[in-house]
């Protein structure tokens, strides 16, 4: 095939629109293909060096991508001679009506970002949220997944996660166990505090530093209210919590000290009995 043939071959149009301009074209969008991956590895590299979520990663990626096959639409459409003010219109009523019916879907996306770069609590952090407490096993844009103690698999929408009161329990590695104990007026404090110490004292594992407290915490109708106070590793938090709660009735039934429930002594008058 000689060049005139080539010529020839360019040069066949239909209206405006010719084979060479159509060439031109192929060779654009190749030329954008390529750039757009080169630039997309760099970013990659960049955006990999910081310690981010994997959904973060994923959506400013995603992001990227999306931006750069806009910026090759808007190259494109320039060389066809497309007035490119018309396609920036028509997208951004495609845009509006996208995100309006997307609204709620949005919101949950925006929730998500603000978890995931805050980073209130990662996966496996043990986390309550208003009234709902589980493990976390997964953060996304959309939803966070928690396992709670009756192994129920929960996905909260991450708008509610945003909103809403998160209390970690696993980000700190000592927590302080608090129990209440009522004891009967009979029974002296110093008894009562000696038989609390010596339940606490069963449990190994109990953090020395701040030590192991006990106070009297209020004078109720039926019973005096003492406190305990002792700090414990996180992970052992609930084995030390429920080891203390049986060994406190064991050493108060030892030491003969009544729990005492509310109740009412009613006196009758002029009964000589």
């Amino acid at each position: 095939m000689n060049t005139d043939t080539l010529a020839n071959i360019f040069q066949f149009s239909i209206g405006s629109f010719s084979v060479e301009k159509l060439f031109y074209v192929l060779l654009l969008i190749l030329v954008c293909f390529i750039v757009s991956k080169i630039i997309l590895k760099i970013l990659r590299g960049i955006i990999q060096r910081f310690t981010l979520e994997r959904s973060i990663q994923i959506f400013l990626m995603t992001g990227l991508k999306i931006l750069l096959v806009f910026i090759s639409i808007i190259i494109i459409t320039e060389y066809l001679g497309i007035p490119t003010t018309s396609l920036v219109a028509l997208l951004s009523v495609v845009s509006l009506a996208v995100s309006l019916s997307i609204q709620g879907l949005l919101t949950n996306v925006a929730g998500g970002l603000t978890v995931l770069f805050t980073r209130p609590f990662t996966v496996g952090d043990y986390i309550e949220l208003d009234t709902l407490s589980g493990k976390v096993t997964q953060t996304g844009l959309i939803y966070t997944q928690l396992l709670t103690p009756e192994n129920k698999t929960v996905f909260l929408p991450n708008s509610q996660v945003a909103n809403g009161r998160i209390i970690n329990y696993t980000q700190q590695t000592q927590r302080r166990i608090e129990i209440f104990v009522g004891a009967s007026y009979s029974a002296s404090a110093e008894d009562v505090k000696a038989a609390l110490f010596e339940a606490i004292l069963t449990f190994p594992d109990l953090v020395q530093d701040p030590a192991p407290a006990v106070h009297v915490r209020d004078y109720q109708d039926s019973s005096i209210q003492y406190v305990i106070f002792a700090w414990v590793p996180t992970e052992l938090y609930w084995d030390a919590y429920y080891t203390l709660m049986e060994e406190i009735k064991k050493s108060f039934d030892r030491h003969h000290i009544a729990m005492d429930y509310p109740h009412m002594n009613i006196h009758m008058i002029g009964d000589d009995k």
